[in-house]
């Protein structure tokens, strides 16, 4: 690996390398990128066909015709644009700039182009209504490409993590009864396995015992899957699911749509796409094969699990371990696993049980994400971090666990951190809404956890909402809805190429993924709170080196104005050093130092001298 030009200037303080190029990541002489473990990895999340179009000539993909065959119409925000799997490999110098180690980017498998009522329609750009889970999409390019962008980000020293589905495919299963528009959830008290059409029904399915009993002879007496609807298919689309056994609709709940609650949030179709019957033995085998065979012939490092809280604990309890043990047989001793499992407080008790019931080594840290939306946008008390990180002790495996929770601040469903912050502040100016922005990335990238990036953000991309109107263009956008937004922290807007490493967030996160690079305390350290209050100002923690116990002090100001604290530190502690923002030259008394930082201000501060 190349030797670091930027280290040297770190004891100076951010702003010494404000300019400077983000070098390769640095290992030690005796590890590889295999080594790292996942709390040491800095995560860019992004949507393949936004990023970058490497190659033209895939952008109608497998298909011919108009924007409903094809699915491709670069006007149209819920069209594919063009990005793909060549664009993302040439880009690749851009996101080592950046100081990015891991990418995970949205499906790549074959998608049903376009679905959705007439005058309605949208495509699968973003990956998730899979078709064919053997191959990418033809819109981003072949199974060649995609393992020639593994290996390509691998020479680079970074990882890939695939974004993967087992909870449903696309829609393609239709119901004899009831309205295409939308199927009303038929219960399994309502509508018995044993009943066609409901428990007054005539007999069907003899000897099945439910879906309680997840045994393979039990289930090879499921025959009939017309207990709650009938399902039906196209003759244009009864065989165009990969691999093949997924087109027998023995294999779905066929119940209608969820509710998002209850029996449903398991059983139902997740807005019309077809529900897999995950406790079914023959699925969970099917699953299994599916990703273990993309783990063995691609070397990828890790899957992000779309949708996990909407399948049943048993099917992750054979899935995840079936997962660890191909990686390590493959050579891949870091493999990482987190499920989305969405949630909209800062209560990491609901999510944790994801990791302690259904065995998840981990989860999207939804509870982090809304945690420092509160305190940094909404201008609520830091004692709500303090809040957050007691909870890390319900993870399994408690604090240590957490370190590797993937972090963030905003995403591709929910919007981006800085419309929210326009959502949260009435008549936010463009100084203001950067300066947050900031502030939010300088905590992303230090408190524990994972930190993942969103795409776009690093270029001061400011959406209009949420789901389409949070997923632009980097190359130059053809979008209206897109081309008409105000980007902060630059005149640029997204009708050009949007890859500028001098743009104030991109150097911002460069220069801290360099600090966290260099310092194991802000990676792979223990997180001790040292100060909160119960309105916003300052909040302090410490983290510590974790083979000499050598004490880093990060400390934050969430208002507008300049706040001044004594903070706690380690009593030994005599003088520090400056890694990022003013922290002062020395204690005030043994276990207390002053600081001073202006608004939405931050120090990163290293001990450098101690008692003997």
């Amino acid at each position: 690996m190349m030797k670091s030009p930027i280290l040297p200037l770190l004891a100076l303080g951010l702003s010494a390398c404000a300019t400077a190029q983000t070098p390769a990541p640095q290992y030690g002489q005796d590890r590889t990128f295999r080594d790292r473990a996942p709390s040491e990895e800095v995560v860019y999340f992004v949507l393949p066909d936004r990023f970058e179009n490497g190659d033209t000539s895939n952008d109608l993909g497998d298909f011919t015709g108009d924007r409903l065959a094809t699915g491709f119409d670069p006007t149209h925000k819920g069209f594919f644009h063009g990005g793909d799997l060549a664009g993302l490999t040439q880009r690749l110098d851009y996101l080592e700039g950046l100081g990015i180690t891991a990418i995970w980017f949205a499906p790549i498998f074959q998608n049903k182009p376009v679905q959705g009522p007439a005058g309605d329609e949208s495509a699968g750009y973003h990956g998730y209504w899979v078709t064919d889970f053997t191959r990418p999409d033809g819109h981003f390019g072949t199974r060649e490409e995609f393992k020639a962008f593994v290996d390509a980000a691998h020479a680079r020293g970074m990882k890939v993590y695939m974004d993967i589905i087992t909870n449903h495919t696309a829609d393609v299963i239709r119901y004899l009864e009831g309205d295409e528009t939308g199927y009303v959830y038929r219960s399994k008290g309502d509508f018995p396995y044993s009943r066609r059409g409901g428990v007054d029904g005539p007999a069907i399915n003899p000897g099945f015992m439910g879906d309680e009993d997840r045994s393979a002879d039990n289930f090879a007496k499921l025959v009939d899957p017309s207990y709650a609807y009938t399902p039906t298919t196209l003759k244009s689309e009864a065989d165009i699911k990969v691999p093949a056994w997924l087109n027998d609709p023995i294999y779905y709940h066929n119940r209608g749509d969820t509710t998002f609650s209850g029996e449903s949030s398991r059983q139902g179709d997740f807005v019309g796409l077809d529900d897999l019957f995950t406790e079914h033995p023959r699925v969970v085998k099917g699953m299994i094969d599916i990703y273990t065979g993309w783990i063995r012939d691609t070397g990828i490092d890790g899957f992000r699990v779309d949708t996990a809280r909407h399948v049943n604990p048993e099917f992750w309890q054979e899935f995840v371990p079936a997962m660890l043990e191909t990686a390590r047989a493959s050579g891949i001793p870091n493999f990482h696993i987190f499920g989305e499992v969405y949630r909209d407080d800062h209560d990491n008790g609901y999510i944790a049980q994801y990791t302690r019931r259904d065995g998840f080594p981990a989860v999207l840290d939804f509870a982090f994400q809304q945690g420092i939306r509160e305190v940094v946008s909404q201008g609520k008390g830091t004692f709500i971090l303090n809040e957050l990180f007691d909870g890390d002790v319900l993870y399994e495996g408690g604090e240590e666990a957490a370190l590797g929770m993937p972090t963030f601040l905003g995403n591709h469903d929910m919007g981006r951190f800085t419309t929210m912050l326009r959502w949260d502040n009435e008549d936010i100016g463009a100084d203001e809404m950067l300066a947050r922005t900031k502030l939010a990335h300088a905590m992303l990238l230090t408190l524990r956890g994972s930190p993942v990036i969103y795409y776009g953000d690093e270029q001061g991309f400011v959406g209009d909402g949420n789901d389409q109107a949070a997923r632009e263009d980097m190359f130059p956008s053809r979008t209206e809805s897109y081309n008409d937004n105000d980007l902060i922290g630059t005149d640029a807007t997204t009708t050009a190429s949007n890859f500028d490493r001098a743009h104030p967030l991109y150097r911002l996160i460069a220069e801290f993924s360099a600090v966290r690079r260099a310092h194991p305390a802000l990676s792979r350290g223990k997180q001790v709170v040292r100060h909160y209050e119960e309105d916003a100002g300052i909040f302090a923690a410490s983290r510590f080196e974790p083979d000499t116990g050598r004490e880093y002090l990060l400390v934050f100001n969430t208002t507008g104005s300049a706040k001044s604290a004594n903070i706690t530190v380690g009593y030994d502690a005599r003088s520090f050093e400056t890694l990022a923002g003013s922290c002062p030259a020395a204690v005030s008394a043994p276990g207390s130092a002053a600081f001073t930082l202006p608004a939405f201000g931050w120090a990163v501060c290293r001990v450098s001298e101690v008692a003997e």
